[in-house]
């Protein structure tokens, strides 16, 4: 390809409002195999289909997370839930990781990478059937087990107590905000991973309220927010009995709320 066909490229991707549109030239040509797949690439993704449903893949803490039509994208604020995990994990023992809401299996990856060479038992879970081949695909080779089904419910009972880091990546999007988010994840991304509810914690208040169960003692959950959804976080963390914090980036615009179950619960 020419440098004139590159920079028809970027100024087509411009004109469509890609802010990074030199970058993704250059990663839709070193992607297509032939000219009539480059056009074809190039149409969709002015048409607003994700640059990463085109590649195939998104780069996520230093990963290459394979993504597929119809799969979440990984957002780049979410490694915030992976930093914070890891920090976690340097206090304590971590035998067991769940990924709830596990979408592709970027944040269960990312954090068994991170937590290597101990050995980890990684489970993810989701309830929609795409992303859970999608993840399968990611996590097989690393051991990971992944399970379809609405939150807890997709999990083996074995793990009940024994959870050391329960990661989920809730959806947090008001249901009356959807028609505001851009194109690409609208019309793009399945509502089920965006759609959180009327205030859009509804499905981290029931991961909340069932969390402690599920938890081995001194066991975390993080559940990625809005930040104007820390007060609200930090009370259904409470109600489910855990003790609350709330963690925020401002680098990465980034919001997680973090439930710790105490480390001896009468009656276990």
């Amino acid at each position: 390809m020419t440098a004139s066909d590159t920079a028809d490229i970027t100024r087509r991707l411009r004109a469509a409002g890609c802010v990074f549109a030199e970058e993704e030239a250059r990663l839709l040509s070193d992607a297509a195999t032939s000219d009539e797949e480059l056009a074809g690439l190039l149409a969709r993704r002015i048409a607003g289909t994700p640059l990463e449903h085109l590649l195939g893949w998104v780069q996520f803490r230093g990963l290459r997370i394979g993504v597929r039509d119809g799969v979440f994208v990984p957002r780049q604020r979410s490694a915030l839930l992976v930093d914070e995990a890891l920090a976690l994990a340097a206090d304590r023992p971590v035998h067991t990781v769940v990924d709830l809401c596990c979408g592709s299996g970027a944040l269960g990856l990312a954090l068994l990478t991170g937590l290597r060479p101990r050995p980890v038992e990684l489970v993810a879970a989701d309830i929609d059937p795409v992303a859970v081949a999608c993840a399968r695909d990611n996590l097989t080779a690393v051991g990971g087990r992944v399970h379809q089904g609405d939150l807890f419910d997709a999990l083996p009972d074995g793990l009940r107590g024994r959870i050391d880091i329960l990661l989920a990546n809730t959806p947090y999007v008001p249901s009356g905000q959807i028609a505001r988010l851009p194109p690409e994840a609208r019309e793009h991304e399945p509502q089920v991973a965006l759609d959180g509810g009327p205030d859009g914690l509804a499905l981290a208040r029931r991961t909340a309220s069932a969390a402690t169960e599920w938890l081995a003692p001194g066991g975390s959950l993080l559940i990625e927010i809005g930040v104007d959804q820390m007060p609200a976080a930090t009370e259904l963390l409470t109600a489910g009995g855990l003790t609350a914090r709330i963690v925020r980036s401002p680098d990465l615009d980034a919001t997680v709320a973090v439930g710790r179950r105490p480390a001896a619960t009468s009656g276990r």
